[in-house]
């Protein structure tokens, strides 16, 4: 049995199965509660069943992995042979996925270290690969820290929702911020800075939100070799689309990856979601 690091995600990261099969990557997964039905992300309920649960304004929340859920898959990942985890999750100001975490590593088989990325949707995806490459070139659980916390200092996240109230009603962003969006009437820009959604921009319409959320994500790229992620909620066309003028936009373009939102991130921005994270190697 090869002694080897092992890499441990959340569901938030909406990485393509495939590439986490390639890398060994877990991902341990959230929940989504409609109504009284809790279904797990990724497994129980798709994107489009979570759209149409918004859509018909049904009660939806999100709640973490449990702590006994980290510690199966902590177990089950050192029988497999890992010598230490690094266990990387979205932003602590999100979740409680962290501290649930933190609380099974300590009873762990193997070291494990639990990193608050600050990041979510392919911005975490990216730094868990990060750590994954690091791994699989015969790094320490020390030097795949290292890699995923140098990938998620350089990476950004932009996202563009056709309203603030789903984002308001989670708590994601203060009420005061929506408020703000709703009484003039705009279209919202978003950043992800420091673990927390802010507003960024305030734009009239939908297609000059998108148009500016084009700017902004090639402006951020620059001429240096990126990895890009396009993500929507129900809007494929608009993403498609994003996809394509960034493609001819951003010279340094490494890795495209355009994917639908899974369902906990989605039941907090709604349908309609653009959003784009930039990811320097």
């Amino acid at each position: 049995m090869s002694r080897h690091v092992a890499i441990v995600t959340d569901s938030t990261a909406y990485l393509p199965p495939r590439t986490m099969e390639r890398h060994g990557i877990t991902a341990v997964p959230l929940t989504v509660v409609i109504g009284d039905q809790a279904l797990e992300e990724g497994t129980e309920i798709s994107a489009r069943s979570l759209a149409q649960a918004l859509q018909k304004r049904r009660s939806v929340t999100t709640s973490r992995p449990s702590p006994e859920m980290f510690a199966a898959t902590y177990r089950k990942v050192a029988e497999s042979g890992a010598s230490g985890i690094v266990s990387l999750h979205l932003s602590a100001e999100f979740s409680g996925t962290y501290d649930a975490a933190v609380l099974a590593a300590r009873e762990a088989p193997v070291p494990v270290r639990v990193v608050d990325t600050g990041m979510v949707a392919m911005a975490l995806g990216f730094c868990a690969l990060a750590a994954a490459e690091s791994a699989e070139a015969g790094g320490t659980v020390d030097d795949a820290v290292t890699a995923a916390e140098k990938r998620a200092a350089g990476t950004s996240a932009y996202f563009y929702v056709d309203t603030l109230d789903y984002l308001r009603r989670g708590g994601r962003i203060g009420a005061a911020q929506a408020l703000l969006g709703s009484a003039l009437a705009v279209k919202p820009l978003l950043e992800l800075n420091g673990g927390r959604i802010e507003l960024l921009e305030k734009v009239r319409t939908a297609s000059k939100a998108i148009a500016r959320l084009e700017e902004i994500v090639a402006d951020r790229a620059g001429s240096a070799q990126v990895d890009i992620a396009v993500h929507h909620l129900a809007a494929p066309e608009r993403a498609s689309a994003l996809a394509d003028r960034l493609r001819a936009r951003v010279p340094g373009l490494a890795d495209l990856h355009v994917s639908e939102v899974g369902a906990v991130i989605g039941a907090h921005t709604g349908p309609g979601l653009l959003g784009v994270v930039v990811s320097p190697r």
